[in-house]
């Protein structure tokens, strides 16, 4: 696999600040973010709206912040964490050794020791039982240091990068939470919430939620911009346990009443980095306020700048850090990585040349990132002009059309994809 990164970068930015909208799909687009770093002036998805109307309200302004008396909520639980014995007699030079090894550190009180093995999670059979049928080996570092923190019931901040299997890490959690909770009556919202930056990245997340919810009848939704919101609205009104969504689109639905956040009590903000870097902390706040204030909230983040910071000391409570490897952004080793500086004017024939080593190459499958989608499409015809089969992918394409895309790419139809870098987030795990 080669990725042509960035090969492309649109010096216009008014292509890129213009066309952020999106008229459907599974992949990729903003939904209801704002231009700039944690800015909040530019709605790019007016479809999670319906409205243009938007641009000149803040989000969910029309949303009451509710009156919590703590002594009137009904309790509920939220630690299930039975250690295993392997766990609970396992020396401390044991746990250091691993975590060392895994490169996991840990601040907080009274951090419970890692689970090493799947068994030690005390996880019910059913979903021991899916855990192995995908062929699990053993858990990963932030699985292992996760699952007994969210167990426990504490908030926890888990600090990981794109792959490292944090997703199975609050759900498996949430499924547990759910499963020893009342159950959901009519006009109920959901008991967990997950909210997740992009569509893809909340499709992904709701495919895990699928595969491990099924046996213990836990339903899920996947809420987001730029689809209709006929289905996903009866899915909320007919009642689900897991929610996930993006920002934009479900401060829509609370606003129009169609669900509520009152029954939630499990809250996971993933890659909270990414969600303020789109401008999503306004939109942010407003969902939190909707909810109780002695929930459990799990954050997760790629890095830890002064920003995500700061929402953490506010929106959690003596919560636990777990982080894994270094906090500082860094490349990756096993990529190698080529750097050609050259003039605009050079760009298309390197490309081209590029190009023609790589299909020498038995696996020769190419992702070009470019900035725009302007140039998603230039790019695209140029490469169709030399002769190869490339195809292109972003925000501006139609559900049926990013299917037919990706399912082309994946099936090695076309060798070459060619995306913005917000379509593309997160398609690793979809194409490969």
């Amino acid at each position: 696999m080669y990725f042509a990164a960035r090969a492309y970068r649109d010096r216009e930015r008014g292509d890129r600040r213009g066309g952020g909208g999106s008229r459907g799909g599974r992949f990729g687009g903003r939904d209801g973010g704002s231009s700039g770093r944690f800015g909040s002036s530019t709605n790019r998805d007016n479809s999670s709206f319906g409205s243009n109307n938007f641009k000149n309200r803040q989000p969910g302004e029309r949303l009451r912040k509710p009156r919590w008396d703590m002594s009137t909520l009904q309790p509920f639980r939220k630690d299930f964490y039975q250690p295993h014995p392997n766990v609970t007699t396992r020396s401390l030079h044991t746990v250091e050794a691993y975590r060392s090894d895994k490169e996991i550190t840990v601040k907080g009180s009274n951090v419970p020791g890692p689970n090493i093995y799947f068994e030690e999670g005390g996880f019910p059979d059913y979903v021991l039982s899916e855990i192995r049928r995908q062929g699990f080996g053993e858990p990963t570092a932030i699985q292992a240091q996760g699952w007994p923190i969210a167990l426990s019931g504490r908030d926890m901040v888990g600090i990981a990068q794109t792959g490292s299997g944090k997703t199975l890490a609050y759900i498996l959690p949430a499924i547990v939470h759910i499963n020893h909770q009342p159950r959901l009556s009519r006009n109920d919202g959901p008991i967990a919430l997950i909210l997740a930056p992009t569509r893809e990245l909340a499709q992904q997340i709701q495919q895990v939620a699928s595969d491990f919810g099924v046996s213990s009848q836990v339903r899920n939704t996947c809420i987001f911009g730029g689809a209709p919101k006929g289905p996903q609205a009866r899915d909320l009104e007919r009642g689900v346990e897991i929610c996930i969504a993006t920002p934009g689109r479900l401060i829509d639905f609370l606003e129009r009443g169609t669900t509520n956040l009152r029954r939630c009590t499990y809250l996971v903000l993933d890659e909270a980095d990414r969600m303020l870097d789109m401008g999503f902390e306004p939109q942010i706040r407003k969902i939190v306020e909707q909810i109780r204030p002695d929930r459990q909230t799990l954050m997760w983040s790629a890095t830890w700048p002064k920003e995500v910071r700061n929402l953490a000391e506010e929106f959690l409570t003596d919560y636990i850090q777990i982080n894994i490897g270094s906090l500082q952004l860094a490349a990756n080793h096993n990529i190698l990585q080529i750097v050609d500086v050259c003039e605009e004017y050079e760009k298309e024939s390197k490309l081209m040349k590029l190009l023609e080593e790589i299909s020498n190459e038995p696996e020769n499958k190419t992702i070009i990132f470019v900035e725009t989608k302007r140039k998603v499409d230039d790019i695209t015809r140029a490469i169709n002009r030399y002769g190869w089969q490339a195809i292109g992918i972003h925000g501006d394409k139609s559900q049926q059309e990013r299917d037919y895309v990706l399912n082309q790419f994946r099936n090695s139809r076309s060798a070459i994809l060619v995306a913005t870098d917000v379509a593309a987030r997160g398609l690793g795990k979809i194409l490969f």
